[in-house]
């Protein structure tokens, strides 16, 4: 038993701070109706700031004031005023992305003002972490896990006081079900959303503060699966509960504190169940717990009241206005491709080709996003697959790369038709949880093994070789034509299957999944076939993109670049073809552009930052910053040149599927 109780009660600091962010999660999600994906980052943020004003010598009292008592709760104010608020009550895809762009960005720019050098852990906040305070079944307690165990039993006094107050609890609860209807009587709905997400956000900077001393160094990657482990003690309360998630969080502490005691560091239960354990209960409350499963079902009375996306501008403009701009877009294609081939510098070259490359990879996203309404964040896990599939057949059993990339990409959609399978009754924030949980447990229990995603050093890949012509040459253009043949072939494909039966199943899902269901629709098979095809189109993507950098490793395809890779492709243009390989083209070529500037300020970060705080007018415009823009200038186009405008398109297109013809108007 003494053996039992000192594995168990080391354990519960870390279940105290999950129970921090769960209750931080829930009270989030109970009073504003945003699951708030930048949790994790919001913690972070907290933790940097205190870590460096201690660092300069602050007291940490007053180091705790500036990060967790004021900057903590001006950021969730911030995000409430300038965000959140501005996205309709029933548009959780844009409370979803936008939560993700907020995710990736604030830490970005944590980085960018501080720099990336390595920081060591501050100390507790009031209390010794070397010094022994009391005893548990006579297993010590030290000060930091002392200190944690009572911030979070204050906390969940304060929760509960706050919550449990019949006219304030009332309150909350009507703004996040309905904040029109509560405005009819007399209440501002914005001010107690604004409390709520400064109270959650206080909440943030509190599990922060309290987590970074447990670990040697402050590393952003503790606070995302910090999130995850929150996230999965919140499950158990169905999201809705304080108390559940206290409990579900402390729980989750005590059984990793038992699993990294009993099983052995060199055995495969340590190294492969432990760290998989907080994602493998999330996946399985997201799929057994049918409250979880209604996290999208809406009760606001005056949902119907927000307008749906606007179509793309490619179907609304003039039919002249459309023939001139097919035939200028085909030549600056034809002139892009001629002079990557000629005069362009081989470092420009292979950014382009990388391009070429990331756009492969973003029409998985126009599949999945664009077509089916649904966001997943394992698409970077799917190119992984079909990566170490074609370079561990090409580099170990001698089969050449491009038939190890159809391989692979075959290899990623059966693992993405087996992944939607438990997901068949999932939508919107769960799914999107649930493909969340299941790139993480390749993060940490598949890919790290030499098996998967090869020794720590990376796998080395080769190039083609097709016939007598050799692309392993220090010249990319090569492998520029070959990648932009299969873009063409994939686009090509996705058109088709946008055009097709399955296409039109989707757009009617997307719109009302009951409607579709009734009238004879089968919303398993469409979404079975479509994240399959998703899943081996980032396959056969990830494949080239390894052939292309010629060495790979687990970390080119962690879940980070999963986030990354939905917000850019939804700030360019989510439903189209032509968004995914601009959105493609873009993410390298302004990556490169930033390469220029000096210091840290030419990492990747800040193109990240960029791409984020695009994707925040997602919202507003739902079909893309670009297509916005694009759809902004024909119709000033159109009007300047005389044309026929996008309702006298709309008339058409509405003429030519009805077989009807008039003067009249169209309703």
């Amino acid at each position: 038993m003494s053996t039992f109780l000192s594995y168990a009660v080391p354990g519960i600091p870390f279940g105290c701070t999950y129970a921090i962010v769960a209750m931080g999660l829930v009270l989030t999600y109970r009073t504003t109706g945003v699951f708030n994906f930048a949790f994790g980052s919001q913690a972070f943020v907290s933790a940097f700031t205190y870590t460096v004003l201690i660092g300069e010598g602050v007291a940490p009292w007053l180091a705790f004031v500036i990060a967790v008592v004021v900057l903590a709760p001006a950021l969730g104010w911030v995000l409430d005023r300038f965000l959140f608020r501005r996205i309709a009550a029933t548009n959780t895809t844009a409370k979803l992305v936008s939560a993700v762009a907020v995710f990736v960005a604030l830490p970005q720019i944590v980085l960018l003002m501080f720099g990336s050098a390595t920081r060591f852990s501050p100390p507790p906040l009031f209390l010794d972490a070397g010094r022994v305070y009391l005893h548990l079944f006579s297993t010590p307690i030290n000060g930091l896990e002392l200190e944690t165990v009572i911030m979070t039993a204050a906390m969940v006094l304060v929760v509960s006081a706050v919550l449990g107050a019949s006219r304030f609890g009332l309150t909350v609860r009507a703004a996040v079900e309905s904040p029109r209807l509560l405005e009819l009587e007399g209440i501002r709905s914005d001010r107690v959303l604004s409390a709520a997400w400064m109270g959650s956000s206080l909440m943030a900077g509190l599990a922060g503060v309290l987590l970074a001393p447990q670990y040697p160094t402050l590393q952003f990657n503790n606070y995302a699966i910090l999130l995850v482990a929150a996230l999965a003690a919140a499950a158990l309360g169905n999201l809705a509960d304080v108390r559940l998630a206290l409990l579900g969080g402390i729980l989750l502490g005590v059984v990793e504190g038992l699993a990294s005691g009993y099983f052995s560091t060199s055995s495969v239960w340590h190294t492969g169940l432990l760290p998989a354990i907080p994602f493998l209960l999330l996946a399985i409350l997201l799929v057994a717990r049918g409250r979880l499963r209604r996290l999208e079902d809406t009760e606001d009375p005056l949902a119907a009241c927000d307008p749906p996306p606007p179509v793309p501008v490619a179907v609304t403009r003039s039919a002249e206005l459309d023939r001139v701009i097919k035939f200028g877009g085909r030549a600056l294609a034809v002139a892009a491709v001629v002079s990557v081939l000629t005069w362009v510098p081989g470092n420009w070259a292979f950014t382009l080709t990388a391009g070429v490359v990331y756009s492969i990879i973003f029409l998985s996203i126009t599949l999945v996003t664009g077509m089916s309404g649904q966001v997943s964040l394992c698409q970077a896990t799917f190119a992984g697959i079909g990566a170490f599939v074609a370079a561990q057949l090409a580099v170990h059993h001698g089969v050449p790369i491009l038939l190890g990339a159809v391989i692979g990409a075959l290899g990623a959609m059966v693992v993405g038709a087996l992944g939607a399978l438990p997901a068949l009754r999932l939508r919107g924030l769960p799914l999107a949880l649930l493909t969340l949980a299941l790139a993480l447990l390749a993060d940490n229990a598949v890919f790290p093994y030499s098996w998967a995603g090869g020794p720590a050093s990376g796998l080395n890949v080769p190039r083609p070789q097709i016939g007598s012509i050799d692309l392993a040459t220090t010249s990319s253009k090569g492998f520029f034509v070959l990648a932009l043949l299969v873009l063409v072939a994939c686009g090509t494909g996705v058109k088709l299957v946008q055009r097709a039966t399955v296409g039109r199943y989707l757009d009617a899902l997307r719109a009302s999944p009951l409607g579709a269901e009734s009238v004879g629709i089968n919303p398993g098979a469409a979404r079975v076939f479509v994240f399959a095809l998703s899943a081996g189109l980032a396959g056969l993507g990830g494949a080239l993109y390894a052939s292309l950098q010629q060495s790979i490793n687990p970390a080119d395809f962690n879940y980070q670049f999963s986030l990354v890779f939905v917000v850019v492709v939804v700030t360019t243009g989510v439903r189209t073809v032509e968004g995914a390989i601009q959105a493609g083209v873009s993410f390298v070529v302004v990556e490169q552009l930033l390469s220029y500037l000096p210091g840290r300020w030419g990492s990747g970060g800040l193109a990240i930052v960029l791409f984020a705080f695009a994707a925040l007018t997602y919202a507003r415009h739902p079909e893309g910053v670009v297509e916005f823009q694009k759809r902004m200038w024909t119709e000033r186009a159109e009007r300047w040149l005389g044309l026929g405008g996008p309702s006298d398109r709309i008339v058409e297109m509405a003429t030519a599927s009805t077989g009807i013809e008039g003067d009249g108007p169209v309703a």
